[in-house]
């Protein structure tokens, strides 16, 4: 049987069951249609959102090198505690303290220069105070050309030594980005906590980044004194969520538990930008929702799966009704809407189904928040109120009027009979 085959045949079984039910039903309205009742009660309701992601710690370090060489010894391993300021690895520093060895050599003569710089100017100062006392004796012994030139000597060495001055402070800073290259061979923790990623061993070679190319990420460490989780929300329950509201967090990891945390953070923007996603496709908008978990002394790690249920609303002690009880139906008494276009239009509105005297009466009802199982009544019922609460497919095709029979027994739910 070929494809089209196929879905002629399902549409043709689906046709049938549906005439059989809505037949069955027709003549059953005679005799009572049996579905479930419920009586009306005040519970204790709560709206709950529920996203999924995955627990990261509050703070996370990534080390990179900032030189490429060799890993001459590696003192860690994943997994490990360490402490800020312990040493971490080293890497081959031959290149870099010959370096530092060559602008120390550098530095040492620029400084050199500089004296004799210094030297230079003293004697050039020394022949113009001489040449001008000569010429304060007697103006015949010592020319007006002879003072300028000497003025000029004088000026030119001062300029040199400048120079040479501004080359020991090129120098030095040569020398002191070759100890900083030396030390960046050597890798301390910059914070209390633990190795959770360690991508090098003894006798590889990182490098660092350019900018088109990353640098070798090295190792990760990652305060666990605090976890959170990240959820994705869709963006029609990210409005319902605010700061501080209480959430139970599922980990696939530790099946047995559930931990509590509170929301500690609202994306502003979404995951996803709309204006990032290819041309004529809709993703899902998601936002980010961290919850920071509350303290606990299960070993958690980055990256485990969770499932989040985040309450945004609670009610104490409100009249409830089952949530399979609400069905919609048309509003008899509307008569369109201010526009000439609405008028004569059907409008519906959402109800349910109460068992009075063995019949179904339809009751509008305005609902609240949505529990688990329950929406809260604000309007329609009262408590000691009989509902039909089921099964939804009877509900469904019931009409004002119909009589019905209340029964113990399951009865399956999506059956018309």
């Amino acid at each position: 049987m070929n494809t089209r085959s196929k879905i002629i045949v399902a549409v043709i079984v689906v046709a049938v069951l549906g005439a059989a039910a809505a037949l069955s039903v027709t003549r059953s309205r005679g005799q009572g249609i049996e579905v479930r009742t419920e009586v009306i009660e005040r519970r204790d309701l709560v709206e709950i959102v529920t996203a999924s992601g995955n627990i990261r710690a509050r703070r996370t370090v990534d080390i990179s090198s900032d030189v490429s060489a060799r890993v001459a010894e590696l003192l860690i391993r994943e997994g490990d505690d360490v402490v800020r300021g312990q040493t971490l690895l080293r890497l081959q520093p031959d290149q870099y303290r010959a370096s530092l060895s060559r602008s120390q050599a550098s530095l040492a003569q620029a400084e050199a220069q500089r004296t004799q710089q210094e030297a230079n100017l003293i004697r050039t100062r020394r022949d113009l105070d001489r040449l001008l006392a000569l010429r304060t004796r007697d103006s015949l012994l010592v020319s007006r050309q002879q003072i300028d030139d000497a003025t000029t000597s004088l000026d030119v060495a001062a300029a040199t030594l400048s120079s040479a001055e501004h080359g020991v402070s090129s120098a030095r800073a040569a020398v002191d980005e070759s100890q900083d290259q030396l030390a960046k061979t050597i890798f301390v923790a910059p914070i209390d906590g633990k190795i959770t990623r360690l991508n090098v061993e003894e006798g590889e070679t990182v490098i660092i980044g350019t900018m088109n190319n990353p640098g070798s990420l090295v190792l990760t460490i990652a305060d666990l004194s605090v976890i959170e989780a990240v959820m994705q929300v869709d963006e029609t329950d990210v409005s319902a969520i605010t700061l501080g509201d209480s959430a139970v967090i599922r980990i696939d990891a530790f099946s047995d538990r559930e931990f509590v945390g509170r929301v500690t953070e609202i994306g502003n923007s979404a995951i996803n930008a709309p204006s990032g996603q290819a041309a004529g496709q809709q993703a899902a908008i998601d936002f980010e929702v961290v919850v920071t978990l509350d303290a606990t002394d299960a070993l958690l790690r980055p990256d485990l799966s969770a499932t989040a249920d985040i309450v945004v609303e609670g009610r104490q002690q409100s009249i409830s009704v089952p949530i399979i009880a609400m069905t919609v139906r048309e509003d008899s008494t509307w008569t369109g809407g201010a526009n000439e276009g609405d008028r004569g239009a059907a409008r519906e509105i959402e109800g349910v189904f109460l068992s009075r005297g063995g019949r179904a009466t339809f009751t509008p009802v305005t609902i609240g928040i949505a529990g688990q199982e329950y929406f809260e009544v604000l309007t329609g019922l009262a408590e000691g109120d009989t509902v039909v609460a089921g099964p939804y497919q009877r509900i469904r095709q019931l009409i004002e009027g119909d009589a019905i029979v209340a029964t113990e027994e399951d009865l399956p739910e999506g059956e018309g009979n």
